[in-house]
């Protein structure tokens, strides 16, 4: 009996042996795979970046139900895409294993690697994008009764998907200032796990921002005449100053708290989306000049504002030119995979920009053609593509002075 084994140990030794190595050559895998390029990534921002922050507010700025997510692995999530947003691009190229995660569901491990701030509607200004109530949804029921069959299962979804308490309730978003706040409520969370304010401190430097504010400040304001009077108060260029002013105290709040590597969004060519094409173009396909040129120099005074900010001790500011990485993709969108730049994937109306993306609603088959996904926003397409030249410029003119690859190095 023990002679006959003899022979089965000789050939199970080298088979363990193989299976050992197997297992050692993973663990060498998991030893050797490379970390993220910062500690920590933190976002603040609007509906353009938001990832699930306004899903349990009475807000019609929310965007957690289909289609919305359609092409996301979670499904709809609360982002404003078909997918991914540009933040989410960003931080896999940053080397992030999983996608930030949106503040209102955080827990304190994953504040150590950053979160999501981002709010739907949020703007510079507090009462940006306080209009959006409940009276808006009857406006899409009627706009839609000549194109449902079933009005009256449109409003049970509508309603039940997108809550709103009262009638004359005003739209809740966390304007760029309460995302502040809960910013420093994060940072005293940090200093408890991490021991001291010197600890925080060191690791909060290493960290990557990206801030992105200022296009409800002029779609969800000032563009908006019958709602707000900013546009009867300022000129173009005086309302630039106000926002400018504005954030750059807000920005301070952010240095004062630790943030160095900081990369400010520069809005993008609101004027050339479908809702803007649809209610001001006359051919539904050129761009808005009013709006685009308003905007033009906010972006020019927010590149004035990362120089200032660049002469503080530590600080690592930059400017990622959203404007002009979309006006070079309008300019050649073939090369750029896309064939539809004026129409959303996914919405109602001339341009399917009237009415944003409904719940449920079939969106177009070809989204990785499409620019936008709904009224307002881009498609996860487009989204990869911005967020590839923030990450490492394709052009000079994509940053001033880095792009985020490179302030991730400093």
């Amino acid at each position: 009996m023990g002679r006959a084994a003899m022979p089965m140990r000789r050939w199970l030794q080298p088979a363990l042996l193989l299976v050992l190595a197997a297992r050692l050559a993973t663990v060498a895998v998991v030893v050797v795979r490379a970390e993220p390029q910062v500690p920590c990534y933190f976002v603040f921002g609007d509906s353009l970046v938001d990832n699930g922050n306004n899903n349990d507010i009475a807000s019609l700025a929310r965007a957690n139900y289909p289609p919305y997510g359609i092409d996301f692995p979670g499904g709809a999530t609360g982002r404003f895409s078909n997918g991914l947003t540009t933040v989410d691009a960003i931080s896999r190229l940053l080397g992030f294993d999983d996608y930030i995660p949106a503040y209102a569901g955080a827990s304190n491990d994953q504040l150590l690697t950053g979160v999501n701030f981002a709010s739907a509607a949020a703007g510079i200004r507090d009462e940006t994008g306080q209009q959006l109530v409940r009276s808006h949804v009857f406006f899409i029921l009627d706009l839609l009764k000549d194109q449902a069959r079933s009005i009256s299962t449109l409003r049970i979804n509508l309603t039940h998907t997108m809550p709103v308490n009262d009638m004359n309730l005003q739209g809740q978003r966390i304007s760029f200032g309460g995302q502040l706040q809960n910013y420093q409520a994060a940072v005293q969370q940090l200093v408890s796990i991490l021991g001291d304010e010197d600890s925080a401190a060191n690791h909060l430097s290493q960290c990557i921002f990206t801030v992105g504010m200022g296009s409800n400040d002029y779609l969800n304001n000032y563009f908006m005449p019958a709602v707000y009077s900013t546009s009867q108060q300022y000129t173009p260029e005086q309302y630039a100053d106000v926002l400018i002013d504005q954030y750059s105290q807000q920005l301070r709040t952010l240095y004062s708290y630790g943030a160095r590597k900081v990369a400010l969004m520069g809005v993008g060519q609101v004027g050339c989306s479908p809702n803007e094409l649809a209610q001001h173009s006359p051919d539904g396909a050129t761009c808005v000049p009013q709006i685009n040129s308003a905007i033009d120099i906010f972006n020019r005074k927010l590149v004035a504002l990362v120089d200032q900010f660049n002469s503080l001790p530590g600080a690592h500011f930059t400017y990622i030119n959203a404007y002009g990485i979309f006006e070079d993709i309008l300019r050649a969108p073939g090369s750029h995979g896309l064939t539809v730049t004026n129409r959303g994937c996914c919405g109602v109306g001339r341009n399917n920009g009237q009415v944003t993306c409904l719940p449920f609603q079939t969106p177009c088959a070809n989204r990785n053609e499409y620019l936008f996904w709904d009224a307002f926003h881009p498609t996860e397409a487009a989204n990869i593509l911005v967020g590839r030249r923030a990450y490492s410029a394709a052009l000079p003119s994509d940053v001033h002075p880095v792009d985020l690859r490179t302030l991730a190095q400093l």
